[in-house]
C-alpha cells in the first residue's frame, strides 16, 4: 500500500463554498482595510492595497468567479500570494483554517465545471465530510477576463 504526501492548504470561503489554496503559495493573510480603485482595470480587479510597504494588486474573487460582489466586513480577508515573481492579493469572504490534503485525494474538476469555473480549479477534494474546490493560482491570476 502506497501513500502520498499530504500538502498543507489554507481554506477560505467564497459565496458559501469552501476553497483551498496551497500554503506554499501564500505569503500572508490580512484584513482588508483600504482598497484604492484603479481606472480602466478589469472588473474583477478591486484595485490596489498597501501591504507591508508594497503596493499589491487586489483581485476580488467573487467578481472573478462571476458571483455578486458584497460589502467587505470584519471577516473579509486579503490572501497575498506569490505567482510568477510577483505578489497578488485575493479578496475572499473569510479565511481561518488550515488542512492537510493528500495529493491523491484531489480529483480533476468534473466536466460540468469545464467552463469558466473549471479554468480556475486544480481539482476537487473532500476533507472532514466537506467538498473543497482547490484553486489553480495561475488560472485565477493569468486567465483573460471573460
Amino acid at each position: 500500500m502506497t501513500t502520498t504526501a499530504a500538502e498543507s492548504y489554507i481554506l477560505f470561503e467564497l459565496a458559501g463554498t469552501a476553497y483551498a489554496i496551497a500554503s506554499r503559495d501564500v505569503q500572508r493573510m490580512e484584513m482588508v482595510e483600504h482598497v484604492t480603485p484603479v481606472p480602466n482595470a478589469p472588473a474583477f480587479v478591486e484595485g490596489v492595497v498597501f501591504s507591508r510597504g508594497k503596493v499589491v494588486p487586489a483581485i476580488n474573487l467573487r467578481r472573478r468567479f462571476g458571483f455578486q460582489a458584497t460589502a467587505f466586513d470584519l471577516r473579509t480577508r486579503l490572501i497575498v500570494v506569490a505567482h510568477a515573481d510577483r505578489s497578488v492579493g485575493l479578496i475572499v469572504d473569510s479565511a481561518r483554517e488550515f488542512v492537510s490534503i493528500p495529493a491523491d485525494a484531489i480529483q480533476p474538476p468534473p466536466e460540468t465545471l469545464a467552463g469558466t469555473s473549471g479554468r480556475y480549479l486544480k481539482g476537487v477534494a473532500t476533507a472532514d465530510d466537506r467538498v473543497i474546490l482547490v484553486l489553480d493560482i495561475g488560472g485565477v491570476i493569468d486567465a483573460p477576463e471573460t
